[in-house]
């Protein structure tokens, strides 16, 4: 590993604090790339304006004709936590502005697979609707547009994804990834895109004479659901995401938010008066992420759209148990998958380019999780692959890819498949995130050939590990009021958290639970504790560690301690 100080652009950073952001913040943002205070207006004011979006307007007008006609409108959904917020966001913001009837259906993750398929166009169509709405999927759904407009369906697809060269053909898209799109935030989540259609429609209505700036509904509410599904996407936080984040944080905080959200904060052990992006990343965003994997996203849903308090309580308990399940699941594929991963090399030995590991036994709600952690411990690019449970695909296998730096898994994935035209049944994702299909009679194929398109991509200083941190701390800013100030701050994918390092004496340490370096450290000649959580390895007296801050209480006093993320030595 080799541990980075990102550059702190002297000019930015004293103009931060000249216009009265506090010396570390201002250090910090600096460093992530803000020039000035403007930047950091959270104000809703601020947001990118819906007009910007292409297909947005058309949209709500096409949303606006069918609430003026009352016709019957369903939210085709994804199984993942972006896409059960988009949801959420989607039917309440609707009903909101009007609409009488939205119902919504959720694909299962083993059954139905990924996005709208035709066999989903005709359940909708079975139900009675008129107008078909994607969330968070359908900008790679060819086959389910064309079926649902078959079907005499209107198809508006909400996506974020990356367009492949063919767009769904009869449907009207809301896409910033779109070709043509000005929309500067093309990292926005699926749950935002859904957001700023909504926002146009309540222009277009407005328009129209429903209502006017006094009557209009208020569709802040449903931003702590924005920010949930937009931290838990790992979406990044540019300029525009950050404000989303900020204004759903605010409210949370303040205690606006559904009771739904309100119970998975009580199931997770967490306070939403002090409500974190950590916490909707690590904490609600698995549970809701957990019925996707291993049950049905319903469940998730139901807990965003119930205005019940106690229900909600009886389905945020239910998510936190299998939740839980989950964690049991993962554990044991990581350790059995992990395994297979290191026997591909021997000790002492680099990992290959790429890393692909599949067992008939391995659960396909998890792959994503266990892929992660691989790719975290290896720094290379991993899939893991479980059995297709979906009736007549046995013989087919799912896999889903993680990524470092420097990989774009979908290119890559687009090139394995112009290499070896149909090995890879179904693909998409991201530059860090993908997923694919592959009959099992092929696996050795894509493998080698994801290795190659690897062993091309890559080079030495790719593959080596990088920890960007902040630099020395100092140490009148080891104080617990200062870590709350950086935990109240909007961090995340794009826009990291503080990590910071330094060399330090390491004074005492010792295993806690079997698996966690417990230590006693002088930081410039002050006593502070710290722990490395997941490292057993015993660390040299004197060390370079970066670290994060945290405040943990003892017998009534609140003391910093620093989080070990990496060491170099």
């Amino acid at each position: 590993m080799k541990i980075i100080t990102r550059d702190v652009p002297p000019r930015a950073a004293w103009a931060l604090e000249q216009a009265g952001i506090h010396p570390l913040l201002a250090r910090l943002y600096a460093a992530r790339g803000v020039l000035g205070k403007d930047e950091l207006d959270n104000g809703l004011g601020r947001l990118l304006l819906p007009a910007s979006l292409k297909g947005a307007t058309e949209a709500a007008r096409m949303l606006a004709d069918a609430i003026a006609a009352q016709r019957r409108l369903c939210i085709v959904a994804d199984y993942d936590c972006d896409g059960a917020t988009a949801c959420a966001v989607a039917v309440r913001g609707l009903r909101l502005l009007g609409a009488q009837h939205v119902s919504y259906l959720v694909p299962d993750r083993v059954v139905d697979g990924y996005g709208l398929t035709p066999p989903i166009a005709q359940r909708v169509k079975a139900q009675g609707a008129d107008l078909l709405v994607t969330v968070d999927n359908g900008i790679a759904s060819i086959a389910g547009v064309a079926e649902a407009v078959k079907l005499g369906l209107q198809v508006l697809v909400t996506d974020h994804h990356l367009p492949a060269a063919e767009l769904p053909q009869g449907a009207l898209i809301v896409n910033p990834n779109q070709p043509g799109c000005d929309f500067e935030s093309k990292s926005i989540a699926g749950v935002g895109v859904m957001f700023y259609v909504l926002l146009a429609l309540r222009a277009e209505l407005r328009t129209r004479g429903v209502f006017d700036e006094r009557t209009q509904p208020k569709l802040d509410a449903l931003l702590p659901l924005v920010a949930l599904g937009t931290v838990a996407d790992v979406v990044k936080l540019d300029a525009n995401n950050r404000r989303l984040v900020a204004q759903g944080l605010k409210r949370v905080r303040a205690g606006a938010l559904p009771c739904g959200l309100a119970a998975l904060f009580t199931a997770a052990g967490r306070k939403a008066d002090v409500a974190t992006t950590f916490d909707f990343g690590f904490a609600l965003g698995p549970r809701i992420n957990a019925a996707g994997r291993l049950a049905d996203m319903t469940l998730g849903i139901e807990c965003l759209l119930t205005d019940d308090t106690a229900r909600a309580d009886e389905l945020a308990r239910t998510l936190d148990g299998i939740n839980r399940e989950r964690r049991e699941i993962e554990g044991d594929m990581r350790e059995q998958a992990l395994a297979m991963a290191e026997s591909l090399f021997d000790e002492g030995e680099e990992p290959p380019p790429a890393i692909c590991v599949f067992d008939p036994d391995f659960h396909e709600g998890v792959v994503g999780i266990v892929a992660s952690r691989i790719k975290d411990k290896l720094h290379r690019p991993t899939f893991v692959f479980a059995a297709s449970q979906a009736p007549g695909k046995e013989h087919e296998l799912k896999g889903s890819g993680r990524s470092i730096p420097g990989f774009h898994l979908r290119d890559a994935l687009d090139l394995v498949a112009k290499r070896h035209p149909g090995v890879l049944l179904r693909f998409g994702g991201h530059a860090m995130a993908a997923g694919c299909t592959v009959a099992e009679e092929h696996l050795d194929t894509f493998e080698q050939a994801l290795a190659q398109v690897a062993q091309e991509w890559l080079d030495a200083a790719t593959l080596l590990r990088r920890l960007h941190t902040d630099g020395p701390l100092d140490p009148q800013y080891r104080r617990a009021d200062l870590v709350d100030t950086l935990h109240g701050e909007v961090w995340g994918q794009g826009f990291a958290p503080p990590v910071f390092s330094e060399e330090v004496e390491i004074v005492s340490q010792r295993l806690v639970g079997e698996k966690h370096l417990a230590l006693k450290l002088r930081h410039q000649g002050q006593p502070v504790d710290g722990i490395w959580f997941g490292h057993t390895e015993p660390l040299p007296a004197r060390v370079v560690l970066a670290f994060r801050l945290d405040a943990d209480e003892w017998q009534g006093t609140r003391r910093v301690r620093f989080l070990v993320e990496g060491a170099e030595f």
